[in-house]
């Protein structure tokens, strides 16, 4: 794996894959520029080089004409150029006349960002499926390509595994380094006690990290939604609570190695938009549980403070509601004054920790929460392997 510190890249035409996939809320506006400052090392190195910088990013999902506007990478450019206190063009195509005539232009130290790569995927996914004519376009753009997009590394697209295919100078970024060499602390021999915390909703597209973490951590605690999947699976009354079917069976295999630590009492209501809740150790048949109660709390800490490594994936609650951010918060804190290597899988975890404040409190908080976790799970990630 070749490093950008090993690449010649003295007045090179260089294109980077960053991870530009912001939260942008309903009026455009960027929610949450975490990704877009984690790519600035990696800029500011090839600015330093002479370089002239071509930046690919996709941004949301495209299934529609109507998603265009709103995934549009205009106003992250913006913002790029104000953290760059450099201006940063945007070329509002993903190929074609406007591009190559703005990368003909181009100058040393000049930047341009092309408009969102999954713009590709609007007829005929061309993008993800890895188009090799897309590929090879994108390829034709530069001397050199830099994948720091570690959000993407596990997908197999045009713009990081398709243009690598074509282009002989590869190498990743800082961005891509940093999160390998951190994300190391747990998958090569963690430090025990080794503790992890598992939340949010679906079970089902974490069954192959879980799998492999019970092999190598002494305690699971598990919150958010997922938490009452595992207590079903225990026949526990789990009332209109999110629950995922499919991994029930899962579930009771799991709860057999006695590594797995439950909630033992949950925040509740009726509506999870609502302001009325209460906490109960048991559940009736019309709760939803929001949150973990206080005492699940207390226990999930007891764990955390005699732990020695702790990687974090998954809110403890619906987040979205803030009236239900105090079980993700409440350990934020006890994590904070901790003296552990604490890892953050990426994801709503990364946001909703960053957007609390701690984000200076942990070892690492990823970019990437599926590349995190199916690093996690043993896999090789297309995006580092070519």
């Amino acid at each position: 794996m070749k490093r950008i510190e090993n690449i010649n890249l003295d007045k090179k035409r260089v294109i980077i894959r960053v991870d530009f996939n912001v939260p942008i809320d309903e009026k455009l506006n960027i929610v949450d520029d975490n990704r877009i400052k984690e790519s600035l090392k990696t800029i500011n190195y090839c600015l330093a080089k002479d370089c002239k910088i071509i930046l690919l990013s996709h941004l949301g999902k495209i299934k529609s004409e109507s998603d265009l506007e709103k995934n549009s990478l205009k106003n992250v450019s913006i913002r790029l150029s104000e953290l760059l206190k450099k201006e940063v063009l945007f070329v509002p195509e993903t190929r074609g006349k406007l591009v190559d005539e703005a990368v003909a232009k181009m100058k040393n130290q000049d930047i341009i960002l092309l408009q969102n790569t999954r713009y590709e995927d609007l007829e005929g996914k061309k993008e993800s499926s890895c188009d090799l004519d897309l590929a090879k376009y994108w390829a034709s753009l530069g001397d050199v390509f830099i994948n720091d997009a570690f959000g993407t590394c596990h997908r197999s697209h045009a713009s990081n595994v398709g243009i690598a295919k074509f282009i002989k100078e590869a190498g990743i970024g800082f961005l891509v380094e940093k999160e390998l060499d951190n994300l190391k602390m747990i998958t090569d021999n963690p430090k025990h006690p080794f503790t992890v915390i598992l939340g949010g909703a679906k079970i089902v597209d974490k069954i192959g990290t879980i799998k492999n973490l019970v092999k190598k951590a002494d305690y699971i605690l598990i919150g958010g939604a997922m938490a009452y999947t595992f207590l079903k699976a225990k026949g526990e009354e789990v009332g209109k609570s999110l629950i995922d079917e499919e991994s029930l069976e899962f579930c009771q295999e799991m709860l057999k190695t006695n590594k797995i630590i439950l909630p033992v009492d949950s925040v509740t209501t009726l509506d999870k938009d609502s302001t009325n809740y209460e906490t109960k150790n048991k559940l009736d048949k019309n709760d939803i549980g929001v949150d973990i109660g206080n005492e699940t709390r207390k226990l999930f800490s007891e764990y955390l403070k005699k732990s020695k490594t702790i990687f974090w994936n998954g809110p403890m609650g619906y987040y979205e509601n803030e009236l239900f951010q105090a079980g993700t918060k409440y350990l934020c804190e006890i994590i904070a004054n901790l003296n552990a290597v604490a890892i953050v899988g990426g994801g709503d975890t990364a946001s909703c920790i960053i957007n609390m404040g701690y984000k200076d409190k942990f070892t690492h908080i990823s970019t990437g929460g599926g590349a995190s976790l199916e690093l996690l799970e043993g896999k090789e990630l297309p995006g580092i392997k070519i």
